[in-house]
């Protein structure tokens, strides 16, 4: 009884074994994409290159969706709740079934449309999980590529308005030097305008002098005398001609010496 206990438990125990061997082992579908990676992923490129003619954001959030709905199964292989997705679905329909090229790619992924009890359904077949982690990565490399490109394009918009704004503020500063410059040129040209204008003023004054000068020497070598006869006038009132100051003219001052008589 006890030896064929232990033949049940060993026989149990090898199934067991054979079990978790035939979970683990590949399937013959992901034998074959394993070894031809190179040209699933340039299909799926070219299918990516189908999304991408959509608009940037519409392509993006399709991708997004796309790499969600292979994320939550490789994450959960044993977990039929993310095996299937409605196309009716509103999310779904807006961003995968309505975009150009995204039932493709996730047909791709290894989703199939069914009908489920009179529901339409796209079902995964999970011996395509090689494939679709293939295509998953092919949707993150994707992602990130956009996502550096669209960085360095904001990084270049963010350039030009710094460019933009730089040329504007030299445009402002040379405004502004033009502007300093001309009040500057202004002062300095009032100033030396007034300058002239006192120099004219000084010369006009010299020259008024040096005509009075002149007219003065002039009317002098004219009439030489009349500096001669009002210069004998004054010497002639200072001394009287011979008269007494209060006599009469013609009086002679009498003798006061005593007659010889």
């Amino acid at each position: 009884m006890s030896e064929q206990a232990d033949s049940l438990a060993a026989l149990a125990a090898l199934r067991r074994i054979q079990q978790q061997q035939q979970q683990t082992a590949p399937t013959p579908t992901e034998i074959q994409f394993s070894g031809n990676d190179y040209e699933l992923k340039l299909k799926l490129r070219r299918m990516i290159t189908g999304i991408e003619r959509n608009s940037d954001a519409q392509a993006l959030t399709s991708m997004k969706l796309l790499l969600r709905l292979a994320d939550n199964i490789l994450g959960d292989p044993e977990n039929t709740k993310w095996h299937s997705f409605k196309p009716t679905n509103s999310i779904i329909k807006r961003d995968l079934m309505d975009p150009k090229g995204t039932v493709e790619y996730a047909r791709e992924m290894g989703f199939s449309p069914e009908v489920h009890d009179y529901q339409p359904l796209y079902v995964f077949n999970p011996k395509r999980l090689h494939q679709l982690r293939v295509a998953a990565d092919v949707l993150r490399d994707t992602m990130t590529l956009a996502t550096e490109k669209e960085a360095r394009a904001l990084n270049a918009r963010k350039n030009e308005k710094a460019v933009a704004a730089a040329a504007a503020e030299k445009v402002r500063l040379a405004f502004e030097d033009d502007r300093k410059r001309k009040q500057l040129n202004d002062k300095l040209e009032k100033e030396r305008r007034e300058a002239r204008m006192e120099a004219a003023a000084r010369r006009a004054e010299e020259q008024a002098v040096e005509r009075e000068e002149q007219e003065r020497e002039e009317q002098e070598q004219e009439d030489p005398d009349t500096d001669e006869e009002e210069e004998e006038e004054g010497k002639q009132a200072f001394s009287g001609g011979g008269n007494v100051l209060g006599s009469k003219p013609g009086a002679t001052i009498a003798s006061t010496g005593d007659d010889s008589d």
